[in-house]
């Protein structure tokens, strides 16, 4: 073991940190450059790049409740998360090689472009979903709850979110395929390198503290009776997946009717747990209301990933003198380049997302954190959430204009900071810490069932025939997600 990790120094925090920041930097690249290209290059419809984008949430069904039982149970590399991080890294690098190839991989398998998006993105979200986990799991693994924890949890996203800003920088300055190849090497780099010099620990930090950890075996009944606020979720998931890949989309006009279904199952559900709850709480049921708060609030994150692209295309630019945008001045100003119309659209969301990711790599170390062992993390993340609720709402009515744009986004980046970084320090303090790979991928349907809903909120703004729509949806969705929020149990603050 290095005597920066027996130590516990900040340079060891950074180096746990960079197999998430592989994940956040991919993850980064594909928000900035996924629709972009799908939109401008190959011309698909906001309802097929949000069907291209399912192929993350579909192979983060499959993979990771594996890879989290996987990782609990296996010992290969001297770790129980290192493989599984560096096959994702290399998965991951190899794809996004791939990714501005699509045009050429069509030609010769003679595919249609939609069918080769849908692969090319189904493999490289495989390395968002192999490695996401393993990722997180292994700081759990090598800190102790609290303090600790909650340290390693916001140095994370301090050095994640640091290289989200850079990709979005890079993306307005340089251009979306000079960060697409960029990030190839980011990925590879930061997924096989660091874990070389990281050990982990055999007996785990709960056991070491003596902690009681109940002995039972990870089931798949287990995992389906916990994931229960999520049935509605996933009832809208099977139905998308059997109608637009199996049907070709004849139940179509069906859709809007079975969300608003299965949104309604969901709050019914989620009101009997919080009644639950409230007449005898425990680990599951907090655990649960958990998962129902965080499947609110990353649908509506979903939905501002894949389509915020065509708002700033149909709801900005046609307003825009684009010759003074700041998005292209400084865009301009770094590459020497005159930005086209073309590209304007794709300026403008990348500096927009670059001032959201500014906030979630400031704010968990800077604020958060020392605010958190204050107030308590739950406080810390409900007002977080709430101020994420108070920007979706003012890109709403005032969105439009460039700067209200960036504005919206700082704004948005306060909850934005804390949905990445606080919120796996409450959850991994509520469930069995020998099962952590597990629930991690219990915890990870929170973020890809919601995700599986975009398609229809995809259709709902585009007949609503106003793409300003989207973020009224995101406001709602935010404001649902706190209410949860506010069933869910204070944690002990210790009196400094």
């Amino acid at each position: 073991m290095l005597a920066i990790q027996k130590k516990m120094t900040n340079t060891f925090y950074a180096l746990l940190s960079l197999p998430a920041t592989a994940v956040g930097f991919c993850l980064s690249t594909q928000v900035a450059a996924l629709s972009w290209i799908l939109s401008t290059k190959y011309e698909l419809q906001i309802e097929d790049v949000a069907l291209v984008w399912l192929a993350g949430p579909l192979s983060g069904i499959i993979a990771q409740p594996i890879v989290g039982i996987m990782s609990d149970r296996s010992w290969f590399l001297g770790g129980r998360r290192k493989p599984f991080i560096i096959i994702g890294g290399l998965l991951g690098a190899a794809m996004l090689l791939a990714l501005p190839q699509m045009g050429l991989i069509t030609e010769y398998t003679g595919l249609s472009i939609f069918s080769v998006a849908i692969m090319v993105s189904l493999l490289l979200d495989m390395n968002v979903n192999v490695t996401m986990n393993p990722a997180r799991a292994i700081i759990a693994d090598v800190t102790k709850p609290g303090a600790e924890r909650t340290k390693g949890y916001s140095r994370m996203q301090l050095v994640s979110g640091s290289f989200g800003v850079g990709a979005y920088f890079i993306s307005v300055s340089f251009g979306n395929i000079f960060l697409i190849y960029l990030a190839a090497v980011v990925v590879l780099l930061f997924s096989v390198v660091p874990v070389l010099f990281v050990k982990e620990p055999r007996i785990l930090q709960a056991q070491i503290m003596d902690q009681p950890i109940q002995e039972t075996k990870s089931s798949v009944f287990e995992s389906v009776k916990i994931l229960l606020p999520l049935y509605g979720f996933a009832a809208f998931a099977v139905f998308i997946i059997v109608n637009h890949l199996l049907l070709g989309g004849r139940l179509s006009f069906w859709q809007s009717d079975m969300m608003y279904a299965c949104l309604i199952a969901t709050l019914l559900i989620g009101i009997w747990i919080f009644i639950r709850a409230r007449r005898q709480s425990t680990d599951k049921l907090e655990f649960q209301k958990i998962l129902l708060a965080h499947a609110f609030t990353w649908l509506g994150i979903q939905s501002m990933f894949i389509m915020s692209f065509f708002y700033v295309k149909e709801n900005m630019i046609p307003g825009m003198d684009t010759g003074k945008a700041l998005a292209n001045q400084f865009s301009s100003f770094f590459s020497g380049a005159k930005a086209s119309n073309e590209s304007t659209a794709g300026n403008v969301l990348s500096l927009g997302f670059l001032f959201l990711n500014l906030m979630g790599a400031l704010l968990p170390a800077l604020i958060l954190e020392p605010l958190s062992l204050r107030i308590g993390k739950v406080k810390v993340y409900r007002s977080a959430i709430a101020c994420m609720c108070a920007g979706y709402f003012f890109l709403y009515i005032a969105g439009s204009q460039e700067l209200n744009f960036y504005l919206g986004m700082i704004i948005c980046g306060i909850g934005w900071s804390a949905a990445i970084s606080i919120v796996f320090a409450i959850m991994t303090e509520k469930v069995n810490a020998r099962k952590m790979g597990l629930y991690m991928g219990i915890f990870n349907f929170s973020v890809v069932l919601p995700a599986m809903m975009t398609p229809g909120m995809a259709g709902i703004i585009e007949d609503s025939g106003d793409s300003s729509t989207l973020f009224l949806i995101i406001f709602c969705s935010l404001l649902a997600s706190l209410l949860c929020w506010m069933t869910v149990k204070n944690d002990k603050v210790k009196i400094l």
